[in-house]
């Protein structure tokens, strides 16, 4: 692996392994957590969305979301019309178990949150990825973590942006990334993959704008919904310590990672569309 040090080598090793196990106690044991409501006064629903490449790997995550200790009202799941037909019977049997699933146009990564909020505009949405085991209290922890008189968003896994003299973004390479503390500000920036509750209200009504989002931020997600909170004048709070992003075993072969990541192109490139379109930093209009 070059560029990887022995120790990222063995962590890595440790979160496959520990991937494997939930992998096996997933698909082979019910869960025994009794699910609690959830008690917010609106909707709860848990959105993802996946294509045909991680089928084979999803109905793991889609377990994990539906034996959560607490009880959303309904986990959506979005699927592109040109997948739809194509997803495996093992993540079309878990709408035995409450599962919905919905076909719409494929809008990338932009469909596990676009189509919730045209469809559940009053509701508390929660964002998962296809691909990543979430723990059994993931969702009961964002939810108690949510302040009615505050304006955060709460989230498991953020960056924090760092700026230069004249308080613009650096390059993302040089944010402190991967925040291992709990945290609350404006220039703090959600990470979508570990889990993310939105409040009714609390992204901009233009976060629906498909024609600039798929001119601004085609690929980066995160930068638009960080840019749409902030708009609306909310920000992003992490809840808690760092966590170990758990993949499943083959299901990275095909990532917006490779695009996004590397020397921080495609998040700096995108984030400076947003900057020159609507000037730095986001305001609520």
């Amino acid at each position: 692996m070059p560029g990887l040090d022995l120790r990222e080598v063995l962590q890595r090793a440790k979160a496959a392994a520990i991937a494997q196990v939930h992998e096996i106690r997933l698909s082979l044991f019910p869960s025994a957590v009794k699910a609690s409501p959830h008690g917010l006064p609106g909707r709860l629903v848990v959105s993802l969305t996946s294509f045909h490449a991680r089928f084979h790997t999803l109905h793991l995550t889609l377990r994990s979301l539906l034996q959560q200790s607490l009880k959303p009202d309904e986990v959506v799941l979005w699927v592109g019309h040109a997948d739809f037909e194509r997803l495996p019977k093992k993540v079309l049997d878990l709408r035995r178990l409450g599962l919905t699933i919905s076909s719409c146009e494929d809008i990338r990564s932009y469909t596990k949150i676009i189509p919730s909020l045209r469809t559940y505009p009053d509701a508390f949405i929660v964002t998962a990825d296809d691909d990543v085991y979430y723990w059994d209290d993931w969702l009961k922890e964002l939810v108690e973590s949510y302040d009615p008189a505050s304006r955060l968003i709460p989230c498991h896994r953020c960056h924090l942006i760092r700026t230069d003299a004249q308080g613009l973004p650096l390059p993302y390479l040089q944010w402190e990334l991967q925040l291992d503390r709990p945290l609350a500000s404006p220039l703090v920036f959600v990470t979508g993959v570990g889990g993310v509750l939105y409040p009714p209200g609390s992204l901009h009504p233009q976060v629906l704008d498909e024609a600039q989002f798929r001119s601004l931020c085609p690929t980066t997600d995160d930068v638009w919904l960080y840019w749409m909170a902030r708009k609306a004048g909310w920000e992003f709070r992490q809840i808690g310590r760092r966590r170990r992003v758990l993949n499943w075993n083959g299901s990275q072969k095909m990532s917006l990672m490779a695009t996004n990541v590397p020397e921080g192109g495609g998040n700096d490139q995108q984030l400076g569309n947003l900057i020159r379109t609507y000037t730095w930093p986001p305001v609520t209009t």
